[in-house]
Order: C-alpha cells, then sequence, then structure tokens
C-alpha cells in the first residue's frame, strides 16, 4: 500500500487513476480546483482536497499535510493540464504562459515538494502525464505540443537526476481518449482563428478531431491500469503508449521523417 497524490482527480483520466488506485488498496490523495466534482471519490475513501496546482501556498500547504498524516508522498501522479489550440499568431503570450504554468511548471513544483521526502526514503515514483502530443505535433497545437515536449525532455533530465536515490520517472503518453476533449478544444479553436487567415484551417482541424472521436476513443480506464501497472512494476518502463492512435502515430513520425510526416498530417485537412 503506497500514498498516491493524483492531480486533475476531477474528471477524465484522473478520476479514472484515483479509482482505480483505491481499489489496489492504495491510500489516494485526489486533488483539483472543484472539490465537489470529486465526492464520488470521497465516498470510495480517497482523501480529496480542493488545490489549483499553480497556486504556490496551496501546494505548499498539501505536501505538508500529507507528510503530517502519512509520512509523505510515495508515488506522484501528475495528471493535471488542458489543452491549448489555435494558431500561434492568435494566441496571446499570457495565454501561452498560462499553458506553461499548469502543463510544465506547476508539476514541477509539486516535483520539488515531494522529491525531499523521497530521497530520504530512497524510494518513490513520479508518474507524469504527456500525450502522444509529446512526441508528433499537429496544426493550431503548437502551445500544447510545446508544453508536452517540453515535458518529456524535463522527464528524461529528472530520471537520471534521482537514479541514484532509487526514484522513478516514469512518462505515459495516451492517445486518443474519451474525456470530452474535442468539444472542450473546438470552441477556444474557432473562437481564436475561426473568422482570421487561419478560418479554413481551423474549421477543418475542428471537423476532423470531432470526426475521430466519434469514431470512438480509448475509455480513460484504459490509461488508470497503465499508471496502476506503472506504480506496481518492480521496475516500470521509461514511457507507456496506449490508446487509439498512441502507438501508430508516434511510430509514423519516428521513421517517416518531418516532410513525409506533415503531408500525411495535412492531407486530412
Amino acid at each position: 500500500m503506497k500514498t498516491v497524490l493524483v492531480t486533475g482527480a476531477s474528471s477524465g483520466m484522473g478520476k479514472a487513476a484515483a479509482r482505480r488506485l483505491l481499489a489496489d488498496g492504495h491510500v489516494v490523495y485526489a486533488v483539483a480546483r472543484r472539490e465537489e466534482s470529486m465526492r464520488d471519490l470521497a465516498e470510495l475513501g480517497a482523501v480529496v482536497v480542493a488545490v489549483d496546482v499553480t497556486s504556490e501556498p496551496d501546494v505548499v500547504q498539501l505536501v505538508k499535510r500529507i507528510t503530517a498524516e502519512r509520512g509523505g508522498v510515495d508515488v506522484l501522479v501528475n495528471n493535471a493540464g488542458f489543452g491549448l489550440f489555435g494558431a500561434v499568431e492568435d494566441v496571446t503570450l499570457d495565454e501561452a504562459r498560462y499553458q506553461f504554468e499548469v502543463n510544465l511548471f506547476a508539476l514541477a513544483r509539486l516535483a520539488q515538494l515531494v522529491l525531499p521526502g523521497m530521497r530520504e526514503r530512497r524510494s518513490g515514483r513520479i508518474v507524469n502525464m504527456s500525450s502522444m502530443g509529446g512526441r508528433i505535433y499537429t496544426p493550431l497545437g503548437a502551445w500544447y505540443h510545446a508544453t508536452k515536449h517540453a515535458l518529456e525532455g524535463w522527464s528524461d533530465c529528472l530520471r537520471l537526476e534521482l537514479a541514484p536515490f532509487g526514484i522513478d520517472v516514469v512518462i505515459i503518453e495516451p492517445g486518443l481518449i474519451d474525456t470530452g476533449f474535442a468539444d472542450v478544444a473546438a470552441g477556444p479553436v474557432l473562437q481564436r482563428s475561426g473568422a482570421g487567415p487561419y478560418a479554413t484551417m481551423a474549421k477543418r482541424v475542428v471537423e476532423g478531431t470531432r470526426q475521430q472521436y466519434a469514431n470512438g476513443a480509448t475509455p480513460p480506464s484504459v490509461i488508470a491500469d497503465v499508471i496502476a501497472e506503472a506504480i506496481g512494476a518492480r521496475r516500470p518502463r521509461t514511457r507507456y503508449v496506449a490508446g487509439k492512435y498512441a502507438r501508430m502515430l508516434i511510430l509514423m513520425r519516428r521513421w517517416l521523417g518531418d516532410r513525409v510526416y506533415d503531408r500525411s498530417v495535412m492531407s486530412r485537412l
């Protein structure tokens, strides 16, 4: 039984992960901005805490509480994040900075806070939720992809730094997951880029994304199972790829090269 901190637990993959880890017998601290969205997890036995992961006082107090109650965090599941979409020309830099604040700097700060305890115990595991978008790219997703590509490199460096202390760093790279992502992303894309020089591309991207999800996406429970596997493994893999299209697109990007991949992506618009 481990003490596991799961961020972004109010919906989607975070909530599914918290459910699965509770079922496995772990002590789960489930955090998100809206505590009321985690009442079902509380009923299952999770300790739910309203936390804004970009708030320094919130995360400091959270880790202090877990340390006082459980002696520290054994596993950190950095799941909180969101997707910012729109043409680079249309997205403000303030929006882009906030994308990095949530998708990279917030999880980095949590890692900084839990690592002293892990080092002292010479054990621990940090599971970072990346995306197939951390290995590939699509039009109108520059800032989202930038955060995920950055997370991949950051995690690789962290893994090397922590190996001498017995602490593992794992990256999860989901594909198309049934979390309502298409609907959440479509509105902002059209608001930012649906009426200017990128309007045609924006409309086609939205239509294509909705169609892909309509054809079926992987349930979040699949990613929850992968997270549970990564936590339970004696020697976890550095990366886990799971979900619709993920393995195929990552391999396509790796083996076909930039120009062929570019043509493949743009031919779908």
